[in-house]
């Protein structure tokens, strides 16, 4: 179910699509975070969408096939091949006649889905695959999966039309909010490159942080703190890969590399601030001294709706500030020698090549050896800081292929489990 060629994405969308309009989607990670609320969204809003495919990694196998149930999804895709005959089995108890895609290359299927857009929001580098065939099919794509552009920075964007993908990360959904606009009426011209966005007033990107749960610590206190302290984020519910790196600032250190990669602002002029209470999502500093904030309570459901919807907006999809009640909202510089890991990606990305790849694998390979508890938590950003520091002076191209990026991620993937097991 694959369309041939590729199409305006921006030309056919502001052409065709009206509000009330029902947008087709496929969405990938269906069973995780990003997932589970997109489809409350899609409840939410009965007529406005249609869900075509649904993707995820297995592990949740009876959620996966009542989802696929309660939508009418035409295909099913499941990561892990050796789970797709019992989610057959399930689909087929439930009477649905889905076709259940099997493997890497089924969700990268799935991803290719017709569809008017594919929200990504697959965990990890495995999104890669699908952020590019989900390009090359021409779709949407609303991106949740921030690491397929980090580690594929240049094969993204060179698979992408300008205006196909739309940020999902609260904080680049915030800065899109923020940035310069350009008029609707040039968005056809800008989709088939006529038009360069206006970005010279642009002083800087601020991407603001919670500072996780161990806000205000200094290295020294950190060695002690376990799996369970490090999942206990104050405002954001997450899965546990993403709240570990939001506690470590991994996190916030690949938003970093990703704003510099979709707002093509240089990695010197983006700032992390911490604002604990999380309801200013990201800024944009202009060279006038005015600043640019999006504001709303700590809700993915307000990016994911609008990535899913755009370019239109979702009525009533998370409840807005309260502007009756008293409230403060605190800033405060980053404590970099705490949290090194903001420092180490700017470094990564500037580097750029297959570095960010090394600097995600090597990371996802430490926290699940932290979650297991075979890694303190500080050695996390010191395993990947190795890890990194160990690729420079090695020969790759400066445009890495695919085959290169899977490479390069599994070396640092290899070498990050040899210090472990050191450490261990």
């Amino acid at each position: 179910m694959r369309d041939n060629g590729r199409v305006r994405i921006a030309e056919r969308l502001l052409q065709s699509s009206r509000p009330d309009d029902t947008r087709e989607v496929v969405l990938l990670g269906s069973t995780g975070s990003i997932g589970t609320q997109a489809l409350e969204v899609v409840r939410a809003n009965p007529g406005r969408f249609r869900v075509r495919a649904l993707a995820a990694g297995g592990g949740r196998a009876e959620l996966l096939a009542d989802q696929a149930a309660e939508t009418g999804a035409e295909a099913v895709a499941v990561a892990d091949a050796g789970r797709a005959a019992e989610v057959a089995r399930l689909l087929a108890e439930r009477g649905s006649g889905a076709k259940v895609l099997a493997g890497a290359e089924g969700v990268a299927e799935a991803a290719s889905w017709s569809c008017d857009v594919v929200l990504n929001g697959i965990t990890g580098a495995l999104g890669l695959e699908s952020t590019l065939a989900a390009l090359r099919a021409g779709r949407l794509l609303a991106l949740a999966n921030k690491e397929s552009l980090i580690i594929g920075g240049p094969l993204v964007r060179a698979a992408a039309q300008p205006g196909q993908i739309v940020p999902v990360d609260s904080e680049h959904f915030a800065l899109a909010q923020c940035y310069p606009r350009v008029p609707a009426a040039e968005l056809t011209a800008l989709a088939q490159g006529q038009v360069e966005a206006r970005v010279e007033d642009v002083r800087r990107l601020v991407i603001t942080a919670s500072g996780g749960p161990f806000r205000g610590r200094g290295r020294a206190e950190l060695a002690g703190v376990g799996p369970e302290d490090a999942l206990n984020h104050p405002t954001w519910s997450m899965g546990p890969v993403i709240t570990v790196n939001s506690a470590t600032l991994v996190n916030k250190g690949l938003e970093v590399i990703e704003a510099h990669l979709l707002f093509d602002v240089p990695l010197e002029r983006i700032e992390v601030v911490v604002h604990p209470q999380s309801i200013v999502h990201s800024m944009v500093e202009y060279t006038d001294g005015s600043t640019l904030a999006q504001a709303s309570p700590p809700s993915m459901r307000i990016p994911i709706a609008y990535g899913m919807s755009w370019p239109h907006r979702v009525g009533a999809a998370a409840p807005p500030v309260d502007w009756t009640r008293a409230q403060s909202w605190t800033f405060e510089p980053l404590d970099h020698d705490a949290f090194p890991a903001v420092r180490l990606a700017c470094e990564v990305g500037a580097a750029g090549g297959t570095a960010p790849a090394v600097y995600n694998a090597a990371n996802e390979e430490a926290v699940d050896a932290f979650l297991k508890g075979r890694l303190s938590f500080p050695a996390i950003v010191d395993t990947v800081a190795r890890v990194v520091s160990e690729r420079h002076g090695t020969d790759e191209p400066e445009e890495p292929t695919p085959d290169d990026v899977r490479a390069a991620d599994e070396r640092a993937r290899s070498r990050a489990r040899e210090l472990i097991a050191r450490a261990a």
